[in-house]
C-alpha cells in the first residue's frame, strides 16, 4: 500500500473543496483515486473468464472477468503458478483479488491471489482432472481398445428402464438386422445408484460367452444427469471388461469419462445401433455388386484367353503341326549331304596329300637312285666312298637296283689321278 497522497498548500486539501477556479490537477486526482482503491481490502469475487490465452513461459497470466448477469467486465492479473490448468475461456470462477488501479492510464484492474472454479465450472474441472488423470495412466490409449464384432451373436444392453435410449438401440439395430439378439439390463443411469449398478450389469455381461459386445446408453442430459458415467470406478471397469464395450451416454456434445474409456464412443444411442450392427439390405447391395463385378471380372478373363488361344492356333506350327517335322527334315537332308561332300572331299585330299608323301618318299628313297643305275659298293661292315677304304685284291659287293655283284678290286685310284 503506498503512502497517502501530500496535496500542495496552494490546493484544496479536499475533493469537495475544489472549484473551476481552484481546480486538482489530472495527476493529483488519479494519485488519490490510487490512495483509495489501495485502502480497499482483499475479498472475493464471482465472474466468468473471458479473453485467455495462457502464455507458457510467462511468468503472468492475463485474462478479463465478466459478471455473470450484467454488462460489466475488468481486467485480471495473476502469477502463474496461482493460475489453475484447467481454467480455460467460459470458466465460472471465484476469485481471490485486490483491487489495483494504475495511475498512468487511469485504469482498473484485479490482481487475483486465488482462483476456485464455481458451480458446474468447478465440477467440470475436477472431472477434466479426473481425465488428465486417467490419460496419463494410458487407459484411453487407442492401442488397448478391442474391435468390434461385424455381426455380433447377442448384443449385451445396460440402459435405464423403458428409456427411449433403450428402444433407439433396439428399433434402429433391428432396422437394420432383423435378426440381432439382445441381452438387456436395465439400472439406474443417474444418481449416487447408477456407477454400482452399471458396472453390475457389466460385469455380468462382459462374463457371458455369447455377448460379443456392449452398449451402454442413456440419451443425453446435464452435467449433473450425466456425472455417474465420469465415475472412475466405472471408467476402470469399462477398461477392464474383456468383451468390447460401445458408449452412447450423452448427444454430440455431451462427453462423460466414460466415453474415453469405451472402445467405441456413439455420439447416440442411434448412432450406436448403426455401428454394432451391419445393414442387412447395405450388405445384400454389396455382395450383389461384388457378385457382379465377379462376373465380369471372370468373363474378362475368359474372353482374353479364348483370344489368346485363337492367336495361338492361328500360328502355322499350331495350324499345322507337320511343317514343323517337314522344315527339320530339309535341314537334316541339307545337312547329310553337305556332311558327305564334306567327307568325299576330305578323303579325296587325303588321297592326294598321300599320293604326294609317297612320290615324295620315294623320290628320297636309296631304291630310287638304284633304279637310275647307281650301284652301292659294300665291304663287310661299311659302304665304300673312296678308293682308299679298300685295297687291290680286296673282294667286294655291288648292291645294284636289282641283285648283287660280287667284284675284286684289280685297282684303285684316287680321284685326282
Amino acid at each position: 500500500m503506498s503512502s497517502q497522497v501530500t496535496i500542495p498548500p496552494d490546493l484544496p486539501q479536499l475533493a469537495a473543496e475544489t472549484t473551476a477556479d481552484r481546480p486538482w490537477p489530472l495527476s493529483l486526482l488519479s494519485k488519490k483515486i490510487s490512495e483509495y482503491v489501495n485502502r480497499m481490502s482483499p475479498l472475493w469475487v464471482e465472474g466468468e473468464v473471458l479473453q485467455y490465452t495462457p502464455r507458457a513461459s510467462s511468468r503472468v497470466q492475463f485474462f478479463t472477468l465478466r459478471d455473470l448477469d450484467e454488462q460489466v467486465s475488468i481486467n485480471c492479473k495473476a502469477w502463474t503458478n496461482v493460475v489453475p490448468q484447467e481454467l480455460a475461456e467460459g470458466s465460472r470462477v471465484v476469485l481471490r483479488v485486490k483491487p489495483d488501479y494504475w495511475t498512468g492510464n487511469g485504469s482498473l484492474s484485479l490482481q487475483v491471489a486465488e482462483v476456485r472454479f464455481a458451480g458446474v465450472g468447478d465440477l467440470l474441472a475436477r472431472l477434466e482432472l479426473l481425465r488428465k488423470k486417467l490419460a496419463d495412466e494410458g487407459l484411453f490409449s487407442p492401442s488397448r481398445k478391442l474391435p468390434l464384432p461385424f455381426l455380433p451373436r447377442r448384443i449385451g444392453l445396460i440402459c435405464g428402464s423403458n428409456a427411449k435410449a433403450k428402444d433407439d438401440v433396439i428399433v434402429n439395430a433391428r432396422a437394420r438386422w432383423p435378426e440381432v439378439d439382445f441381452e438387456i439390463r436395465e439400472v439406474k443411469v443417474q444418481g449416487p445408484l447408477s456407477p454400482g449398478q452399471v458396472m453390475d450389469a457389466l460385469a455380468e455381461l462382459d462374463a457371458m460367452a455369447e455377448v460379443d459386445v456392449i452398449v451402454i446408453a442413456r440419451g443425453g442430459g446435464s452435467v449433473e444427469d450425466l456425472l455417474p458415467f465420469s465415475d472412475e470406478a466405472l471408467v476402470r471397469a469399462v477398461v477392464a471388461a474383456t468383451t468390447p464395450v460401445v458408449t452412447a451416454i450423452g448427444h454430440e456434445g455431451d462427453r462423460p469419462i466414460v466415453d474415453d474409456a469405451a472402445d467405441y464412443r456413439a455420439s447416440t444411442p442411434t448412432d450406436a445401433a448403426k455401428r454394432i450392427v451391419p445393414d442387412v439390405s447395405e450388405e445384400k447391395r454389396i455382395l450383389q455388386e461384388g457378385l457382379k463385378r465377379g462376373r465380369l471380372a471372370v468373363d474378362r478373363r475368359l474372353t482374353l484367353a479364348q483370344s489368346d488361344l485363337d492367336t495361338i492356333r492361328t500360328r502355322p506350327v499350331i495350324a499345322n503341326p507337320d511343317t514343323l517335322v517337314t522344315a527339320r527334315e530339309d535341314d537334316l537332308g541339307r545337312m547329310a549331304a553337305r556332311l558327305s561332300e564334306l567327307v568325299e572331299r576330305g578323303v579325296v585330299d587325303a588321297e592326294n596329300a598321300l599320293d604326294a608323301l609317297r612320290r615324295q618318299l620315294r623320290s628320297l628313297s636309296p631304291q630310287s637312285i638304284l633304279d637310275r643305275g647307281y650301284a652301292v659298293l659294300r665291304t663287310p661292315g661299311t659302304v665304300v666312298r673312296s678308293p682308299d677304304d679298300v685295297t687291290v685284291g680286296d673282294s667286294i659287293e655291288a648292291l645294284l637296283a636289282s641283285g648283287r655283284l660280287e667284284l675284286h678290286v684289280i685297282a684303285a685310284r684316287s680321284g685326282d689321278e
